[in-house]
């Protein structure tokens, strides 16, 4: 039985990353057809991390609070060490003032995050902060850059607004439901993923320690993936600097959105918090070790890259055996 629920934790990541694919490569040429600017859906989805997103609501549903933490945990600290160590490993990730001002407002960001959850508990009124903190993180962005922060899938989103706006608008009417349907597709392939892959942790294990160990490595990661394989693509293809600031500010929709959104739903709380406390540490230090080595020359280099991915599996092994 344990076999079949393990088939299911694969299916439903496969149906998290193809549904957040959908999302992200339809929306904008949904919204280039129906008007809609790219400021007001910047407004509403910028940096949206659909897969960590859906996953800690499905799990603040079902009441499996452990999840939703380790997947908010697990899933940065694969952001910072995966994704940008395997990036760099292919070509030199550019780190420039963009990318550092995402990276360093992520840090204070992180540590009121982590005084959230320290004690094991994130109520609705906390999570209600988190929200809001994400929406001012936005705002102080976009104030200083002039434009709608470029976090996870909103690169994407604007790519196939440009992409469309430009090819034209014949069968516009036509084309335009297509685009939404493969949007609402997306949305229930994201849905269901992570309702299946949440149910199936359970299933794996009722007990509370093992599911949020299981959030934090497997779920974590899994719900990351498509940032990694975002990362390896775009560095094959000359990687911009938006494409690294979109990776590195999904750092701060995670500690924030993702996780005040979950908490909003239904409040966290796990009875072990001191499981909680390593982790969170080295959520941060991950993302300080990534500032660190970018400091230098302005870029992680395929040094850098070896360092990342090395320390990951470390990482893994500290909060599996804690």
């Amino acid at each position: 039985m344990i076999v079949l629920w393990i088939i299911i934790i694969l299916a439903s990541v496969v149906a998290i990353v193809w549904g957040a694919e959908m999302f992200a490569k339809h929306l904008g040429a949904a919204a280039a057809r129906l008007g809609v600017s790219m400021f007001a859906l910047s407004l509403l989805l910028a940096g949206a991390e659909p897969e960590e997103l859906a996953t800690a609501v499905a799990a603040a549903v079902k009441d499996v609070p452990g999840i939703a933490f380790g997947d908010v945990i697990g899933a940065n600290i694969a952001i910072c060490l995966v994704a940008l160590g395997v990036g760099a490993l292919i070509a030199p990730l550019p780190f420039g003032k963009q990318v550092r001002r995402y990276a360093w407002f992520g840090v204070p960001i992180g540590m009121i995050a982590t005084a959230f959850v320290w004690d094991g508990r994130v109520d609705r009124w906390e999570g209600a902060l988190l929200v809001g903190l994400y929406v001012f993180y936005v705002a102080i962005i976009w104030s200083i850059e002039r434009h709608p922060p470029t976090l996870g899938e909103t690169e994407e989103i604007e790519e196939a607004q440009a992409k469309l706006t430009s090819s034209g608008s014949e069968n516009s009417q036509l084309r335009v439901g297509k685009e939404l349907l493969l949007v609402v597709v997306g949305v229930i392939a994201m849905a269901v993923g992570a309702s299946l892959l949440v149910e199936a942790v359970r299933q794996v294990t009722s007990v509370e320690e093992t599911q949020t160990k299981l959030g934090l490595t497997l779920v974590g990661f899994a719900t990351a993936f498509e940032l990694v394989v975002l990362a390896w693509s775009s560095a094959r293809c000359g990687i911009s600097e938006a494409v690294v600031a979109g990776v590195v500010g999904s750092f701060t929709y995670n500690v924030t959105m993702t996780l005040g959104a979950a908490a909003i739903v239904r409040p966290l709380h796990i009875l072990n918090t001191t499981q909680l406390h390593l982790p969170l540490i080295l959520m941060l230090a991950s993302l300080l070790l990534v500032i660190l080595l970018a400091m230098p020359k302005g870029s992680l280099n395929r040094v850098s890259g070896c360092i990342l991915l090395a320390i990951y599996p470390i990482m893994l092994a500290a909060m599996l055996i804690q």
